[in-house]
């Protein structure tokens, strides 16, 4: 496992990258991090059969990353789908498979649509895309003053903690041990809470991904946690539709790759190793794998 710095967009991104072969850039929900999918890429790098190079970023704002002033820096979706271009571009790695998880599904689906010459296969798990049940302290973010007062300095980690089950692992029997003690120490900085109340405000508006969704050519695989209490199955049926690609559901809440790392590398190495589809939608269920 490699870790380094590069630059992109004009924010320092730190990375994680293990594995070689065909590269696979995934991207975490707002308020985490690379280690969302720390379990997964382990499976993906060393035990099905890849192989991939999977890199990792924290985007700009969030773990590890430089955190910009919102003033120089457009935390959103085009913001943050530009700086991973920039880094798939400063790497060298040519086309790349993209796989985004939640926020980040939203990101991988705005490179898509703006980049598709650097987007091989599409991986979108329990994608923010369509309008969702929102938990009450995404939509204070948004009150004049107020929202920024929440987030940059009347929250703490109790809070913090309860607003990470409600959103990131929303419908999980558990939340991985220490995962949102780290998630916490990377946000409890001023510039990180800026950062996170900037991102938080720029994803409510889902309208222009939707408006984007045909311009996307990728091959889409659309995985969904049945468990997920932030956006029903239904969210991920109707994504694969628009999408023409395909969906699996694994029973587990909102957070796959890091509730269910296994059965969820095997179903993003089955997708990413097979032939280019005919963008006909098909369906199924995973049990949960032990």
């Amino acid at each position: 496992m490699v870790v380094r710095d590069i630059s992109a967009r004009g924010a320092r991104i730190r990375l994680v990258e293990r594995g070689t072969g065909t590269p696979v850039v995934v991207l975490h929900d707002a308020l985490a991090s690379h280690e969302t999918f720390h379990a997964a890429a382990a499976h993906l790098s060393e035990h099905t059969g890849g192989p991939f190079r999977l890199v990792a970023p924290d985007l700009p704002g969030f773990g590890a990353s430089e955190k910009p002033d919102p003033r120089r820096y457009a935390y959103g979706w085009d913001g943050f789908a530009d700086s991973v271009a920039d880094l798939i571009a400063g790497l060298g790695l040519g086309r790349v498979h993209v796989c985004g998880h939640a926020m980040g599904g939203g990101v991988a689906l705005a490179l898509a649509a703006r980049h598709a010459a650097l987007v091989h296969k599409l991986v979108l798990v329990d994608a923010l895309v369509y309008p969702v049940d929102e938990h009450a302290l995404a939509w204070a973010s948004r009150l004049p003053l107020a929202g920024g007062l929440l987030w940059r300095q009347v929250m703490g980690r109790r809070l913090f903690r309860a607003y990470l089950e409600a959103s990131v692992f929303a419908g999980a029997t558990h939340v991985p041990a220490g995962r949102a003690d780290a998630f916490f120490a990377a946000f409890d900085e001023p510039s990180a809470r800026q950062a996170a109340h900037a991102t938080l405000v720029a994803q409510s508006d889902t309208r222009s991904l939707v408006a984007r969704l045909p311009r996307v050519t990728a091959d889409a695989l659309v995985i969904w946690g049945r468990a997920d209490t932030v956006a029903p199955v239904e969210h991920g049926r109707r994504l694969a539709r628009a999408l023409k690609g395909r969906l699996e559901v694994i029973e587990c809440g909102r957070c796959p790759p890091d509730e269910e790392p296994l059965a969820f590398a095997k179903i993003v190495a089955s997708f990413l190793q097979s032939a280019p589809s005919t963008r006909a939608p098909t369906s199924r269920t995973l049990p949960h794998v032990p």
